[in-house]
């Protein structure tokens, strides 16, 4: 079949489907046309279509134009088959068969559908209609979206308040975590961009929308940076700048933010004035707000000593919404005023506030079931109980310093104020109080020196079955311990650990006890005990490294005061105590560098100084010895070891100028001491000043005429100067030495009498008997006569004698003093014909 042939054929197909529609549309039936479907469809007369069958064998067939993707070929299918209806007759196709396929049809390849009996997006053939793909999948991703522009003003005003709120972010968090220079740079920073910000909204015409929020937080961030800083005046400024500001509501509270930084620069009347102000703004619905307030202001009135206006303030409070501590400082302002009446009230007051605390026997299981164990365990200890049990100790100590302050000023006596006070307490919710207050009386009777008095309110005490009763009798044992009483002692040291097994005190003062008993060996056991109850017991933990000590386990005491320092780290007793135990372990060097750590804490103990300085000049180091001598002399210039010391250096390095000075002091300290006397006169006879050494030998004559060696150095002094005193002295001297010997015979000749006697009255033979004195006559003692004083003095040999029975209390000058022990002269040794002595140890 030709081309040419095929298009007649297809127009004269079309020919007659038109005709026969207009022969059909003459009929008059309503319902034709509703079963007509167009034959393409219809797959099973395909195989009964001749044109079909030949146009699909001919070679014209497999041409372009008439694949089945074609256009042309849906058309020319319907060229020489009629139409078939339902009930067999063949009817005509509309003219809509032949309309032209679109040029988006041919592209996509699919057939344009006639009808809505095909499905949509659907085809049986996968030449005529692409893959089902509703959701337009295989187009591929959606182009990106269009950048937007950030050079509009509108961007650009959003990036500044992005940044200017993260420089308010970045800053509190700086604070937080304690770097405030970084949070003031990066509020200074914030303050800077919000300016930069309203200068951008100005140029772009945009300045009515302005961020007051965002202004708010960085003025006030910044306000608070320098607070902060204790940049005070700009702190203010700041806060001026928020309260002028009518945009900003609410605003006027921030004055209780300036009245806190005039409190702090102590202007309490501008302070009171701007807290008023703030109170103002403030309404009624703020009553916590209020209450805060009206406390800053009774406390600035406290700290300008208006006492009662502060008491005005308080009672404020106290009706409103009453709480421990405005009670308190109510009390505190009616003492300051001496209020006895208004004491009385506040002290009412305290008691009545409701703690609000539940009773702690909600935290004791009532049955064994282990699940209600462990709940009560685990809440037992969690934070809400940690403070109710704060919230109760606090209470309690404002409780009970107020009636140890207001007892002597309410009554006559302290103690009918005491009285009062605890009969109060006990028809109160602090009924538990009344015994530590009892304790508190008994205390104040001791520093009072009413022992008596107080011992009796203490066994009062003791007899009551509560929870002071251990400490009233531990209390009691540590009386008698001072009293030296130690069965007493004993005896409530007993009572005490009875009432309470737990008590590390009661072990203490049990082993106490046995301490002063010299019973070394139990009190160690009774201080282990007390820490076996209480590991962190200090007192326990002294007293037995003062135990060791006396059992001479210095390695024990050691580590006893080594856990000792791990607990009280400032504490100069503990150190002193630890360098003392490596002196005695003969360690100098560990017990220096402790002392050198009490000096570091109390640089002003004269003790420990000359500790430190001993220990130095046992090393031999005697620059460092005589700065620590100076600096304890300082401190306490009556320490007798010390002047001697710094005496002896200067004596040994020949200044006795200064030696002089010292010894000065100790005839302070110890005016009966003839010694000090005499070695300052030998300092003047040393440096060369024979005339201020024998006025001051004269001087020490007169204050101790019987000194028979200030005699020796006037009669020596003098025969030196070619004085005729000389002679003089030397008669003294001669009589005072005869008067010695005359002595000396007698308590001897007294002695041997009386051991006479007692070796005749122990006799046992009678053949033994003593020479007789004849009857009228008495036994005659012969006594050795002074000479007269009319009797010439030989100078020659008394001159000799007196070279070698006098000495120099300073000793010679070779000889050093002795390092590490007391340095004592001994005026009764003559040490050879220089006339000097050594400087011997005690």
């Amino acid at each position: 079949m030709s081309r040419n042939t095929a298009v007649g054929f297809i127009k004269s197909t079309a020919k007659r489907q038109m005709n026969n529609r207009h022969l059909g549309m003459k009929e008059d039936d309503l319902y034709s046309g509703y079963n007509d479907y167009n034959p393409l469809f219809d797959c099973k007369e395909l195989e009964n279509d001749v044109s079909f069958q030949e146009a699909i064998k001919s070679s014209h067939g497999k041409r372009a134009h008439l694949q089945p993707s074609s256009g042309h070929f849906a058309d020319s299918t319907t060229g020489g088959r009629p139409l078939t209806s339902s009930s067999g007759s063949h009817t005509p196709m509309p003219s809509s068969v032949s309309r032209p396929i679109t040029a988006a049809a041919q592209q996509s390849g699919a057939a344009r559908p006639i009808s809505a009996i095909s499905a949509a997006g659907y085809s049986s053939s996968p030449t005529r209609c692409p893959t089902f793909d509703p959701l337009g999948q295989s187009r591929g991703p959606a182009p990106p979206l269009e950048e937007k522009k950030d050079d509009t003003p509108e961007e650009k005003i959003k990036l500044l308040e992005k940044k200017v709120n993260d420089l308010i972010t970045e800053s509190c968090m700086a604070q937080s975590m304690g770097n405030s220079q970084l949070a003031l740079e990066k509020a200074r920073e914030a303050e800077r961009m919000e300016r930069t910000l309203e200068r951008q909204r100005e140029q772009s015409g945009n300045a009515e929308q302005v961020n007051v929020d965002l202004t708010y937080a960085v003025l006030l961030n910044l306000a608070n940076q320098y607070e902060n800083h204790e940049m005070y005046p700009e702190a203010l400024s700041s806060y001026q700048l928020i309260i002028k500001n009518k945009m900003f509501t609410n605003a006027g509270r921030l004055k209780v933010n300036m009245a806190n930084i005039w409190v702090k620069q102590k202007n309490y009347p501008k302070a009171i004035k701007l807290y008023r102000m703030a109170l103002d703004h403030i309404s009624d619905d703020y009553k916590e707000m209020r209450i805060k307030i009206m406390q800053n202001i009774g406390t600035v009135f406290v700290l300008l000593g208006q006492y009662s206006d502060a008491a005005a303030s308080f009672e404020h409070i106290m009706s409103k919404s009453a709480n421990v501590r405005t009670g308190y400082n109510l009390v505190l302002c009616y003492y300051a005023t001496r209020d006895a009446d208004g004491m009385k009230n506040a002290f009412h007051k305290l008691l009545a506030v409701p703690l609000d605390v539940q009773h702690e026997d909600k935290y004791i299981a009532a049955n064994d079931d282990i699940k209600s164990n462990m709940l009560m365990e685990v809440i037992k200890n969690d934070k809400l109980h940690q403070m109710e049990r704060d919230l109760k100790a606090r209470a309690e100590k404002y409780v009970m310093t107020s009636a140890k302050l207001i007892a002597p000023a309410i009554e006559a006596s302290f103690a009918a104020g005491f009285d009062w006070c605890v009969a109060l307490v006990k028809n109160s919710p602090y009924a538990e109080l009344a015994n530590d207050l009892q304790l508190k009386k008994a205390m104040t009777f001791f520093r009072q020196m009413h022992f008596d008095q107080a011992m009796k309110i203490l066994k009062e005490v003791a007899k009551q079955d509560s929870r002071v009763k251990s400490a009233a009798a531990n209390n009691l044992a540590s009386l008698f311990i001072l009293e030296k009483d130690y069965e007493q002692a004993e005896r409530y040291a007993d009572l005490a650990m009875n009432a309470d097994r737990y008590n590390p005190g009661a072990f203490v003062c049990k082993g106490n006890a046995e301490f002063v008993k010299h019973d070394y060996v139990k009190a160690a056991e009774f201080f282990k005990e007390a820490l076996r109850n209480d590991s962190s017991c200090t007192e326990a933990l002294r007293n037995l490294g003062l135990t060791y000590k006396k059992l001479n386990r210095l390695e024990d005491a050691l580590d006893c005061f080594l856990k000792l320092h791990t607990i009280l780290r400032d504490s100069a007793e503990v150190m002193y105590q630890l360098a003392d135990i490596y002196e005695l372990l003969e360690d100098p060097h560990q017990a220096v560098e402790w002392l050198m750590q009490v000096i570091s804490v109390v640089p002003n103990d004269p003790k420990a100084l000359a500790k430190l300085a001993d220990l130095h000049d046992l090393e031999g180091d005697k620059s460092q010895a005589l700065h620590y001598y100076c600096e304890s002399f300082r401190l306490f210039p009556c320490n007798m070891e010390v002047i001697e010391w710094l005496a002896a250096y200067y004596v040994q390095t020949q200044l006795y100028e200064k030696a002089i000075h010292y010894f000065d002091r100790a005839i302070l300290v110890q005016p009966s001491e003839v010694r000090w006397q005499l070695m300052v006169a030998s300092c003047y006879r040393r440096s060369g000043n024979s005339q201020k050494a024998l006025e001051t030998y004269k001087e020490i004559h007169r204050k101790f005429p019987e000194d028979a060696q200030c005699l020796r150095f006037l009669v020596r002094l003098c025969q030196d100067m070619g004085l005729k005193e000389v002679h003089d002295y030397a008669s003294k001297l001669k009589k005072l030495e005869k008067m010695k010997d005359l002595r000396e015979q007698r308590a001897k000749a007294e002695q041997e009498g009386s051991t006479r006697s007692r070796r005749i009255d122990s006799a046992a033979s009678p053949t033994e008997s003593t020479p007789s004195v004849p009857k009228g006559e008495r036994a005659v003692v012969p006594v050795m006569s002074l000479p007269a004083s009319s009797e010439p003095y030989e100078s020659s040999s008394s001159t000799k004698e007196l070279d070698a029975s006098y000495m120099d209390p300073l000793g010679p000058l070779a000889d050093p003093p002795r390092t590490g022990a007391k340095k004592q002269v001994d005026d009764d040794v003559f040490a050879g014909e220089d006339l000097g002595d050594e400087l011997l140890p005690e």
